[in-house]
């Protein structure tokens, strides 16, 4: 269901998940939800609807329950091609080496997005995004990145820019030059950061095509140090900056991140106390992504004790990518994030609602109050639980979709 923001309505006979401020879903039973203009205007018992709502349309939902619609914070959702073959081959005995002479890995993935125009790009990131939605998404974020040149960077950010107008959906677009170095530039990073990475930020910036900054700050990535310009750039040209950290070791990046006051930093297996302290200090998210964690058949799992002693939000995100996290379920994710990392249901749905939305730097998205966008999940289940423990079952019941 699209929520029509010329004509009040409220939503009665549901249980609604507040995630307010506080600790707890702030489930309201036998609740009603009042929209009008794209926005919530009231939530509360329905046995204590205002007046002033009584002669307003009234959609009957019949107990389901309803969460703020999902936000998924980290995808790489605009690719060409696919990697099932790079799947395929070690599981037929092909070591890495081997799959990687056959062209595998990132270079594959970057061979078929530069060789796509716009039209093939949106033909095969759509079905991605209808997947996502499927499930109660309505805010997404996506990524650059598999072009790592100038021109095929570029379009990449104005496919992500178009799907918000060829779905009901709300796209926030990252940057993510310093994402590889591509064979051209093999062992020489710094000069591809000068010479292609910051060009290309700059012209996607000018063109208006840029909500945040992200990179890659792994040992078979980008260092700290050749990192650090990109995110000078960033802050000189007013983006907030977000990364990849700490994926498969610790070298800082988290640190990096917090000293320029990072929306997020995503991944974060290898994070330590400190790290945990350093994003309590700046007000930056750790985006936890299981999908990767569990194609990539990592051990150490996040720090999550150490961000609970912290008081330091998690996020969860799909992470959806051809090459280590092939996934388009937030669902899944919540299940993956409960079973592996071991969080409860609550900060699972946390994860992928209000602490999202905080790591896209949305304030008006994630929870179900007065003010906030009516972006909602209509769920067949009457408990949280339900959405967390089952996998391969999708109980969306419908999506409103309140947008602008």
């Amino acid at each position: 269901m699209e929520c029509d923001p010329s004509e009040p309505i409220v939503l009665a006979d549901l249980g609604a998940a507040t995630l307010g401020p506080d600790q707890g879903y702030g489930l309201l039973a036998d609740a009603a939800i009042a929209l009008k203009g794209g926005r919530i205007a009231w939530v509360g018992a329905a046995t204590e609807l205002p007046q002033d709502y009584a002669g307003w349309r009234i959609e009957r939902l019949g107990g389901r329950l309803v969460t703020p619609a999902f936000v998924d914070c980290h995808t790489h959702l605009v690719f060409a091609g696919n990697r099932a073959r790079e799947f395929e081959m070690p599981l037929e005995g092909a070591s890495y080496e081997e799959v990687a002479r056959a062209g595998g890995g990132i270079v594959s993935t970057v061979r078929a997005t530069r060789a796509a125009g716009e039209t093939a790009l949106i033909a095969a990131t759509l079905p991605r995004l209808d997947a996502l939605l499927a499930e109660g998404v309505s805010v997404v974020e996506v990524k650059s990145g598999y072009g790592l040149d100038v021109e095929t960077e570029l379009r990449m950010l104005h496919v992500a820019r178009q799907l918000q107008s060829l779905r009901p959906v709300r796209i926030r677009t990252t940057f993510l030059g310093a994402h590889a170095t591509p064979v051209e530039y093999k062992g020489r990073n710094a000069d591809y950061i000068a010479e292609v990475c910051i060009p290309a930020l700059r012209a996607a910036h000018a063109e208006g095509l840029v909500d945040a900054v992200d990179g890659f700050c792994e040992g078979i990535a980008f260092s700290v140090a050749e990192m650090e310009p990109v995110f000078a750039e960033a802050k000189a040209l007013g983006l907030p900056v977000k990364l990849h950290a700490e994926q498969l070791s610790n070298i800082g990046g988290i640190r990096l991140a917090a000293r320029y006051g990072a929306l997020s930093v995503d991944h974060v297996e290898y994070a330590n106390d400190a790290d945990a302290a350093a994003l309590a200090a700046s007000g930056t998210v750790p985006v936890l992504l299981p999908g990767a964690f569990y194609a990539i058949r990592e051990t150490q799992a996040p720090p999550v004790a150490s961000f609970r002693a912290h008081g330091v939000p998690m996020a969860l995100a799909t992470d959806c990518n051809p090459g280590t996290s092939p996934m388009t379920s937030l669902l899944l994710t919540m299940n993956m994030a409960c079973t592996l990392f071991r969080l409860t249901v609550e900060e699972a749905l946390r994860g992928v609602t209000v602490n999202a939305a905080r790591a896209l730097g949305l304030s008006d998205t994630g929870r179900i109050a007065a003010g906030m966008r009516a972006d909602l999940a209509v769920w067949n289940a009457e408990s949280p639980a339900e959405l967390a423990y089952r996998f391969g079952f999708n109980p969306l019941h419908t999506r409103i979709f309140g947008g602008l």
